[in-house]
C-alpha cells in the first residue's frame, strides 16, 4: 500500500501520474493538515494557509507501485524546492476483504 502526500496545489499531477500510469483506484483526503521533516507546515489558515493532499493506493503487485514510483520521481525532477516534492510512504498491506 501507498500513501502519497503533496501540497494541495500538486493533487492535479498526483492525479495526472496515476491516470497515465492506469491506476484508477484510490482513495483520496484533501484538505490533510500536518508538517513534514523539513517542510513549511500546511495548516490551512493564518501565515501558513496551504493544505496537503492524501493519495491511499492498495496494490495488489508491484508493477503499478514502481511505474508510479517512477512518475513521482520524474515529478518531483521538475519541482524547484525540495521541501514541495510530492512524498510516497511505502507501507505492508496484509489484506484486501
Amino acid at each position: 500500500m501507498a500513501l502519497v502526500v503533496c501540497n494541495s496545489f500538486f493533487t492535479d499531477r498526483v492525479m495526472a501520474i496515476l491516470n497515465d500510469n492506469g491506476i484508477d483506484y484510490f482513495t483520496r483526503w484533501d484538505n490533510a493538515k500536518g508538517k513534514g521533516r523539513a517542510t513549511e507546515p500546511h495548516f490551512g489558515s493564518g501565515a501558513y494557509p496551504s493544505t496537503n493532499s492524501v493519495t491511499m493506493i492498495a496494490f495488489e503487485d508491484d508493477a503499478p507501485l514502481e511505474a508510479l514510483i517512477r512518475g513521482i520521481n520524474g515529478a518531483n525532477r521538475e519541482i524547484a524546492r525540495a521541501s514541495d516534492h510530492i512524498r510516497l510512504f511505502q507501507l505492508p498491506l496484509d489484506r484486501i476483504v
